[in-house]
């Protein structure tokens, strides 16, 4: 008697099997593959001329071979010379990794003898392929401009049946693979061979595009049978390392938790704020130009450096030898830790660059420097960058970066004089992402002009909500005490409520 199938006994989850797959090493990479690359099975990676193919079919193979897993990288473009010489551009010797048998270079360029013989195939290539890949033990292959062997058959059909050929044999053989092959054309997602992207497992889609005069690289996963995979398109990066990939969207909430009070290097505002500044918090320093945005996040990494602890300063409006100098004048002196190592300066015009770049730049300092805690004037200068999105982008990253490595930071944004609600004061949609913010403004007091510091707010700490008076001088910076707004006699009533309204609902109480 055959036992009846009981479903409540099954899941779904225990029907579930994960396909196995191999690390590419590439950074970011794995993560948009969830885990790596079908194992066993082929992943076509297509993409025009400076796209970054064959950097990444090059990485895949050298950080295979380095972590013990053989690899043959077969190039039908490139001399064996020339890819081990641009190799060690990115710092990779293949050289000791071919010695030891962990690596194979594969000229595989076609003769032109190839071309005017006409009875060309595949099958000696393979044959050689195969007895190498024993003889090494190897499980993972690239084949590299694939388009460039399959222009020696003329006919549409022989093509075809040669890369039908080809695939079957790595299918057969369960070797890992990438191929790699041009687009189309510049904005085409398709390679000239559409068998191609139908029979491979997985097929990931690179490109080189220029907009507003800003070149960047993009790549994005179109298909990966059996498995969940990043659908997005994620900048991508070639470093003086490799390829470098963050994708935003794949970063989880990993922040740390906030840390104790940590000091501005003003007594007067650690006490408004309750404190201090949190350690690895997020900090926004919003204000109009000379309200003293730059001299407070310099009067906290003065402070900051003087405890020992290690500043990253990114600055993209003026030179280290302009800032360091125009602060010598409020008795700010940074000199002294630049020299000793605890203070390190990141210049660069947001022009310069496209968004990834900058951000691969701060974060390649972070990593190497390791910092404390790190400052950014100003954010609003990140707008020139490229577009708004890019922008906000950049800031997500970066600090999301500083709070999960427990890093503090500090970011000025510059403001129009009108700015009063909390959206326009952070400017790029930030405000619900920093952890204090605290703003800084002028205001009209008689024949003067006074500058004006408020805690709008700050996460866990018992802060001021009233206006201070801020002053800066050839000693520092200071705080005066609240300052009372004053009501003008021949105002009209609108402009009372107007000036009522830009105080804090305490004050306004109060009075």
């Amino acid at each position: 008697m055959t036992e009846s199938w009981d479903a409540a006994k099954f899941t779904e989850t225990e029907l579930i099997q994960p396909i196995p797959k191999v690390a590419t090493h590439v950074r970011g990479l794995d993560e948009i593959l969830e885990g790596g690359l079908p194992e066993g099975q082929i992943t076509a990676v297509i993409g025009g001329p400076g796209s970054g193919k064959t950097v990444l079919g090059l990485e895949f193979a050298y950080r295979s071979a380095l972590s013990g897993e053989p690899c043959i990288f077969a190039s039908f473009e490139e001399r064996a010379t020339v890819i081990r010489r641009n190799a060690l551009a990115m710092g990779w010797d293949l050289k000791p990794l071919e010695d030891a048998g962990k690596l194979f270079l594969m000229d595989s360029r076609p003769s032109l003898d190839m071309f005017r013989a006409g009875d060309y195939n595949l099958s000696g290539l393979l044959a050689i392929l195969e007895g190498k890949a024993q003889a090494m033990g190897a499980m993972r292959l690239v084949i590299d401009s694939l388009d460039v062997i399959l222009r020696i058959f003329e006919d549409g059909v022989k093509q075809r049946d040669q890369l039908y050929y080809l695939v079957d044999w790595m299918n057969e053989k369960a070797i890992s693979s990438i191929l790699t092959a041009r687009s189309l054309g510049e904005n085409d997602d398709l390679t000239s061979h559409r068998f191609l992207e139908f029979a491979t497992d997985c097929l990931i889609k690179m490109d080189f595009r220029v907009s507003g005069q800003i070149a960047t690289r993009r790549l994005r996963v179109v298909k990966y049978r059996g498995s969940s995979y990043g659908s997005n398109e994620y900048p991508c990066i070639i470093s003086r390392n490799g390829i470098f990939l963050l994708p935003i969207s794949t970063m989880g909430l990993q922040q740390t938790e906030l840390g104790r009070p940590i000091s501005s290097g003003q007594t007067d505002i650690d006490e408004l704020l309750g404190g201090g500044y949190r350690r690895a918090s997020s900090i926004l320093v919003a204000g109009s130009a000379g309200t003293g945005k730059t001299t407070l996040l310099s009067t906290f990494a003065q402070a900051a450096c003087s405890r020992g602890e290690k500043v990253l300063f990114v600055n993209f409006e003026e030179s280290m030898e302009a800032m360091t100098s125009a602060m010598l004048s409020v008795n700010i002196d940074l000199h002294p830790f630049i020299v000793d190592g605890t203070l390190k300066m990141l210049t660069a015009l947001p022009e310069s660059m496209g968004a990834e770049d900058h951000f691969f730049r701060a974060f390649r300092a972070i990593e190497e420097f390791r910092p404390d805690h790190v400052l950014v004037d100003a954010v609003s200068a990140t707008l020139r960058i490229d577009s708004r999105q890019a922008a906000f982008e950049y800031l997500m990253r970066l600090m999301s970066t500083c709070k999960e490595r427990g890093i503090t930071s500090l970011l000025s944004n510059q403001v129009g004089r009108s700015a009063s609600t909390i959206d326009q004061i952070s400017g790029l949609g930030i405000s619900s992402l920093v952890d204090a913010i605290l703003q800084l403004r002028y205001v009209n007091h008689g024949p003067e002009i006074k500058r004006l510091f408020l805690v709008i707010k700050s996460r866990g700490m018992a802060h001021s909500n009233q206006y201070q008076e801020f002053t800066i001088t050839n000693h520092g910076i200071g705080l005066v005490g609240t300052y009372i707004f004053p009501i003008r006699p021949a105002a009209s009533a609108a402009d009372i409520e107007g000036d009522l309204k830009s105080q804090p609902r305490g004050r306004r109480e109060k009075e």
